[in-house]
């Protein structure tokens, strides 16, 4: 396996891709000795016009030149969507890449970021980097999930406060989806800066912590916007409903609002501006 992280990624990455595609459904036999899921290499190979050496080497992480046009082909042999494309180029790619400054400066909300997140009173509002650090909120947010302010910086990290808190568990009644839907977004930042040695880190923390984690995180799952329908049961406002719909800030990449909708015809709404004003009067 070669060393280089990027390459490690993409190699996993495209086993993960193989192994959900059914030999039948492209129209191989699906024969009685096969020993793994999904396609062989040289089934991909050929749907993809390659040579079976070239994709061997590929998939294994060798240093190989891989044009966007055979990347194309690749991407449609796997059947992979849009996000999954640019995923595979931005591992495959190395120009295509974000380069990391381990220099830079953290990235900030400015005032009119937080204009907006603040009037938008009836929409929990998440702002995270591209560690999915939580570095804004609105009072909404607040409210419905946690309060972030109680939470130490280093631990105020969204996928680490989905895996370990337990009132993340409690509240989505979806949790697997509503977790996945962040890891995915994760997955995309990390092709992004897979030479960034954080990553590495946090993920071998979150795996050898979490087997659920884990098993989420091999599911190779890429989303660079997903939008997600949540349930919640919240201990005080009972059933709500929300749909998730993720923004990158213009003018800063790295930045990203999720913000959650009340679900139209529900009482979610109503039942938010309820928490919002015993809130007020608590305070």
């Amino acid at each position: 396996m070669n060393a280089n992280p990027r390459l490690q990624a993409l190699s996993a990455f495209l086993k993960t891709q193989r192994a959900k595609i059914s030999p039948e459904s492209v129209g191989f036999p699906a024969g009685t000795r096969r020993r793994t899921p999904g396609l062989r290499r040289e089934e991909v190979a050929q749907l993809a016009g390659v040579s079976t050496t070239w994709y061997t080497w590929l998939e294994q992480g060798r240093s190989i030149q891989a044009s966007p046009s055979v990347l194309d082909c690749v991407a449609s042999a796997l059947r992979m969507n849009a996000d999954e494309r640019k995923y595979l180029y931005s591992l495959t790619l190395e120009g295509g890449s974000a380069a990391y400054t381990p220099e830079s400066e953290p990235l900030r909300i400015g005032p009119s970021l937080q204009k907006i997140i603040t009037e938008l009173t009836c929409c929990p509002v998440i702002v995270s980097d591209r560690m999915c650090n939580i570095v804004g909120w609105n009072e909404a947010a607040r409210c419905v999930f946690l309060d972030f302010e109680r939470i130490s910086a280093d631990e105020r990290n969204m996928i680490r406060l989905l895996f370990t808190r337990r009132e993340f568990r409690r509240l989505a009644v979806n949790w697997e989806q509503f977790a996945s839907g962040f890891l995915s977004m994760f997955r995309s930042y990390y092709g992004r800066y897979v030479g960034d040695g954080w990553y590495d880190r946090f993920l071998e923390e979150m795996t050898n912590a979490h087997p659920d984690f884990k098993t989420m995180w091999e599911n190779g799952q890429v989303s660079y916007a997903p939008d997600v329908h949540l349930e919640f049961r919240h201990a005080k406002a009972g059933k709500m409903v929300y749909e998730l719909t993720s923004l990158s800030v213009y003018g800063q990449d790295d930045l990203r609002c999720s913000v959650y909708t009340p679900s139209p015809d529900t009482t979610t709404e109503a039942k938010l501006r309820r928490l919002l004003e015993e809130n007020r009067k608590e305070v």
